[in-house]
């Protein structure tokens, strides 16, 4: 929409809420009384009629009252509960507007490659040969060679190397190349022999031979010959990933794409109360972006459906690709690759056909959302929209491009201009912040990642991960929005600073505008008497905290629909660095006023050397020319030391946050 068409939604919602804030909702006085009262907070409401208030009602799963602590009196009756905020700070219930929830949950049961060095990945896949029998599949997921040494795409060999005889698939971090052994190739029936797809490539060495790493449509024939989850299995990785997911403040997600069967298995955990989490599913196809016969058959025998199990589930939206990722050089662009000339990536479909797979949906109803990350793809995506609406005009379609990160500047004015959203997760930017560039050179680099030249245009941005993709984690899309700076500080004042979005802004993308995305503004997204009572209690000041520390931001308690979901423990501290907690064998422990953690996680992280002394209570940890004689506490058979010491004997700052019990390391 322009800007325009978002003032007047605006001002009705502002309009609506004044109304709403005016005169009471319901006739009797005890119907006004709260069921829980929060006050003394700095709560941050999004509502820009009200930016900030003091105290919250709830009545059910709707917010009654949003204001001062003296006016919140008036709700409050005999059985009100009454929470006591203490200044912490309050922000509408995060939406994460672009994740993948069934990829989430199952990845927390395969191989972790999340960023890691090559060496330690292919370790973690001889372990897991270890485990399983002779021919079982083996799994993993997140490796991304642009942060290794050897910035080469992998090989089947180095594979081949520690599972012989059990086939391999290693997803790549951004979900569009797979990197598979000889095993996983030959069962899959690929061969030096096999063509290219539409909208995929098998890598090939100077020979000819397939190298081991295949994009997008290419992976096909090996992930449809892996076995899948029993629905079981299915189900138990949904509801574990709603369970990370509250644990950050989420209280809406939108799931980009799953088939009928995944959005059946949807229904069936709402109807038994095993989920709870809102969410915004969107209709996907296959592994590479094809629409099914159940799917096509769902959209021509149903509309759309919102607000389903006590506005929990909305089926409103189908989800088409339209490329591959830059990573994978598969983002389809307008001319060659920077890095590889000649290729200018993989297109789905051509013109013709993209149009011709959106038109039924559309024509149905349904909001249309493509994955479209390079200029030609974007580009593609646009025609075809404009052609949509012109063969068909709809009063408020909101088409959406998902991703939208090469694009090109006149084409940014574009979406403004047809009222096309963008969906943009800021993560992705100080992701490919080491060869992005590379890719498309710094001309194209004018419309790419441009978050400031969106918002300027007149267009929102509907937030987000892409999880798996990115890790989930909001406060370092938050981070990342406001900074342009990867959580590791760099680089300093940011990658292309001049694209960051200011606090306000950013905390938009991650509700109202999300909100927005969805057609559900009127629901959430913002803290208003009337709107859903989902909202998130923080353990610092988003606004006001030094930027650096968005990354390290801990929710303490997280409320949906007026129920509290989540309660952050905070029995044993955590240690934080670069926005992650760090994973300790032993919880760490407090002796004598000093915070002990096991010597050997803590130096991995710093990439620090111990040195241990048999018998003797100390130990030397050593980082380049520094050298630390730390008095060793033993808990169990591991060595604690006291991580103040060693943080600043290294000249590393910490950041004590006594409401999360958590110190940041900077």
């Amino acid at each position: 929409m322009n800007k325009e068409k978002w003032k007047k939604i605006f001002a009705w919602v502002v309009v609506f809420a004044f109304i709403l804030s005016t005169f009471p909702v319901t006739s009797s006085a005890a119907n006004d009384i709260a069921d829980s009262v929060y006050i003394n907070g700095t709560i941050y409401t999004m509502d820009e009629k009200q930016p900030t208030a003091t105290a919250i009602a709830v009545k059910g799963q709707k917010l009654i009252f949003v204001g001062s602590n003296e006016n919140v009196k008036n709700y409050i009756g005999n059985n009100t509960k009454i929470t006591d905020l203490k200044g912490k700070t309050v922000i509408p219930g995060l939406m994460e507007g672009h994740m993948h929830l069934p990829m989430l949950g199952e990845n927390l049961m395969k191989v972790d490659a999340f960023w890691k060095p090559k060496a330690e990945i292919i370790a973690a896949v001889k372990a897991e040969v270890a485990k399983v029998q002779p021919g079982e599949w083996i799994t993993g997921f997140g490796w991304n060679n642009t942060i290794w040494e050897d910035k080469a795409y992998p090989t089947k060999e180095e594979l081949d190397a520690v599972a012989p005889n059990n086939p391999v698939v290693m997803e790549r971090t951004d979900g569009h190349m797979i990197w598979v052994n000889s095993k996983a190739l030959e069962l899959a029936g690929i061969t030096k022999d096999s063509v290219n797809p539409q909208g995929g490539e098998i890598l090939r060495d100077a020979g000819g031979n397939p190298t081991g790493c295949l994009t997008d449509t290419a992976g096909e024939p090996v992930q449809k010959i892996i076995p899948a989850l029993s629905e079981d299995r299915k189900k138990e990785a949904i509801v574990k990933a709603e369970a990370q997911l509250l644990s950050y403040g989420f209280t809406s997600i939108m799931d980009a794409g799953s088939n009928m069967a995944t959005i059946n298995q949807y229904h069936g955990l709402y109807k038994d109360g095993k989920l709870k989490i809102r969410l915004y599913s969107l209709i996907g196809g296959d592994w590479g972006g094809t629409i099914g016969k159940a799917e096509r058959d769902y959209i021509a025998n149903n509309p759309p459906q919102k607000g389903l199990y006590d506005n929990r589930l909305s089926i409103n939206a189908v989800k088409f690709f339209a490329d591959g990722s830059l990573g994978s050089r598969s983002a389809a662009l307008l001319e060659d690759y920077s890095d590889r000339a000649g290729h200018q990536g993989n297109y789905k479909f051509t013109d013709q056909q993209i149009f011709d797979e959106m038109k039924d949906p559309y024509n149905k109803g349904y909001q249309i959302a493509t994955h479209a990350i390079g200029d030609g793809a974007i580009n593609q995506v646009i025609n075809a929209y404009e052609k949509l609406m012109k063969a068909n005009p709809r009063e408020d379609a909101r088409l959406r491009i998902e991703h939208f990160q090469i694009a090109q500047v006149s084409d940014i004015q574009r979406i403004v201009d047809l009222e096309i959203l963008p969906a943009m997760q800021p993560t992705h930017a100080t992701s490919d912040k080491t060869m992005a560039e590379d890719r498309v050179g710094s001309e194209r680099m004018k419309g790419a990642y441009a978050w400031r030249k969106v918002i300027e245009s007149g267009s929102i941005i509907i937030g987000g991960s892409d999880a798996p993709v990115e890790l989930v984690n909001p406060y370092h899309g938050l981070y990342a929005a406001v900074t342009r700076e990867g959580r590791d500080g760099q680089p300093e004042g940011g990658w292309y600073p001049g694209e960051s979005m200011t606090r306000e802004e950013a905390l938009k993308t991650f509700t109202i505008w999300t909100a927005l995305g969805q057609f559900e503004e009127d629901l959430k997204g913002t803290l208003e008497a009337g709107k859903l009572a989902d909202f998130v209690v923080l353990d610092r000041d988003y606004m006001k905290c030094p930027a650096n520390e968005l990354k390290d931001i801990q929710a303490l308690t997280t409320i949906l629909g007026g129920e509290v979901v989540y309660q952050k423990d905070t029995t044993n501290p955590s240690v934080i660095w670069e926005g992650i907690p760090i994973s300790f064998s032993i919880a760490p422990v407090n002796r004598d006023g000093k915070l002990y953690v096991e010597a050997a996680a803590l130096a991995d992280k710093l990439g620090a050397t111990v040195a241990y002394t048999e018998g003797s209570f100390e130990l030397t940890m050593k980082k380049g020319e520094k050298s630390l004689n730390l008095t060793v506490h033993k808990t169990g058979d591991q060595e604690m030391v006291p991580i103040r010491d060693v943080l600043e004997g290294f000249d590393y700052s910490l950041i004590w946050n006594n409401l999360s019990k958590s110190i940041s390391i900077d």
